[in-house]
Order: structure tokens, then sequence, then C-alpha cells
């Protein structure tokens, strides 16, 4: 049997909605991001207080984050 005789179903998932929120999400991931690498880089070869606030920083950031994901109206399927 050829392969060619059969289509192959696609492994792909479909698109979601992204939301209203969407881009402010992604800003604030890439802050939260950032920020914590940064922090555990500070936090491991400099001043670990200044670490620990740059690293609480970052996860004020994921948190607001997750919170516009939360408030984001979901379409039911």
């Amino acid at each position: 049997m050829n392969q060619t005789d059969t289509p192959r179903p696609s492994t792909q998932q479909p698109k979601r909605q992204r939301g209203p929120h969407f881009a402010i999400r992604q800003v604030l991931n890439i802050a939260f991001m950032l920020l914590a690498v940064i922090g555990v880089v500070i936090y491991l070869t400099g001043d670990k207080t200044v670490g620990t606030i740059i690293v609480l920083i970052a996860m004020v950031f994921k948190m607001a984050e997750c919170v516009l994901r939360m408030i984001a109206p979901r379409k039911r399927a």
C-alpha cells in the first residue's frame, strides 16, 4: 500500500482563541522570564538580597499574567 493512498491525520493542534489580553500577557511573560533569570544570576553570583528582590518582582509579573488569564472570557464548545 502506498502512503499517498490515505491522507495522514494532522498532528497540529487547532489554533486557540487568543483573547483580548494576549499581547499584554506576552509582555508580562517576557518580563517575568528576563527578571527571573537576572535575579537568579545575581543571587548565585553576587548579592543574595538583591537577587531575591528581583525574583520576587518577577513573580509579581507572573501573578499579574495569571490574573489576566483567569479573567479572560472563555468560549464554550
